[in-house]
């Protein structure tokens, strides 16, 4: 834990310059009287720091000494911090220590990529984690993008997002919304990308108004010479949760019932778990124990059409006009593959 301090101590007096031994102790969460006993035992070890008394003193190390991550360069840098927005940290209890590491990072970087590493961390976030809605209710808002689905590739290369977001320049975007054929046009203003369960989002104000737009989803964009327009004090993280949070916690009010054969329900559970609104029902006097039943809740009842992909295995059991629902689906399925021949392509 004490050379632990001791190098932190020393990566931020390179950082900050001049510090108060009353902020490295609160900063570090020891006593001042320890801070002190570090600086001593630092300058033994070679380490050229001292300690200003007085109104204005503090720990300092001597102009020209410094530690270096030597070879790194700006990109490696981003990476570095990119990565460390995950927030999958806390889950495992390492916040604290990111927080160290990040630290000890940004004090060894050079000074020349310092800026560029930071700004990073507040353009770019991964979050890894599925949408956890209800199927077809994970859209961005104002869009109607499935958030279930298998990640595409961008139809517009990420690098012209990517400048815009790290020049502070607003972007003339030609976007096609799910279910529609034709192209819309927005001006908008990013505030930065976010790569949610492998699908890229470019997150910015339309109008003053946060929105999501899915990367591969934008036909051209284009960077404009006007200033970006950012609300006071917002940052991408705070909008991303915001938006996350209207996309997941949208009402599922189309209640459903459904029996699956045992030996899928491994399969069913990983796929429609955000739809499940409870663990699967077995025993209920199917013959031979060969089904298991499902809750689920849809948002809408077209979304019903997902349990399509478990052919005969599984059976909508209510409502009646859910049932309906895949009967008509499958009907048109039935049709498409009813001729002999593949139907002639336009």
């Amino acid at each position: 834990m004490k050379s632990s301090r001791l190098v932190s101590i020393v990566l931020l007096l390179q950082t900050r310059g001049r510090v108060p031994a009353a902020e490295l102790a609160e900063r570090l969460e020891v006593s001042t009287r320890t801070i002190y006993r570090d600086i001593e035992a630092l300058s033994a070890a070679g380490v050229p720091v001292y300690a200003e008394r007085g109104r204005h003193g503090g720990i300092a190390l001597l102009p020209g000494f410094r530690t270096d991550v030597t070879g790194m360069t700006t990109d490696e840098a981003r990476a570095l911090f990119i990565l460390a927005a995950q927030g999958a940290h806390s889950a495992l209890g390492l916040d604290d220590a990111l927080r160290s590491a990040l630290r000890k990072v940004m004090a060894a970087l050079p000074a020349p990529h310092r800026p560029a590493a930071e700004l990073a961390g507040r353009r770019i976030l991964v979050d890894p984690d599925k949408w956890t809605t209800r199927p077809s209710s994970a859209t961005a808002p104002g869009d109607g993008t499935s958030g279930h689905g298998a990640a595409a590739r961008p139809a517009v290369d990420l690098d012209v997002l990517h400048t815009a977001v790290f020049t502070d320049l607003r972007l003339r975007i030609r976007y096609r919304h799910s279910g529609e054929t034709r192209l819309r046009t927005y001006t908008v203003d990013p505030y930065g990308l976010v790569a949610k369960a492998g699908t890229w989002y470019l997150v910015a104000d339309r109008r003053g108004k946060p929105q999501l737009f899915r990367a591969d989803r934008v036909a051209d964009a284009t960077l404009t010479d006007v200033p970006v327009r950012r609300r006071a004090g917002v940052e991408l993280a705070e909008v991303w949760q915001r938006l996350r949070r209207q996309v997941e916690d949208r009402p599922a009010d189309v209640r459903v019932t459904a029996r699956i054969r045992r030996e899928r329900l491994d399969l069913a559970v990983r796929i429609l778990g955000g739809a499940l609104t409870g663990p699967p029902r077995t025993g209920d006097g199917d013959e031979a124990g060969d089904w298991a039943t499902l809750d689920l809740a849809y948002p809408v009842l077209p979304a019903v059409r997902q349990l399509l992909q478990f052919g005969d295995s599984l059976e909508v059991l209510a409502p009646p006009e859910a049932r309906r629902v895949m009967a008509k689906a499958a009907a048109a399925l039935t049709a498409v593959y009813a001729g002999d021949t593949p139907s002639a392509q336009s």
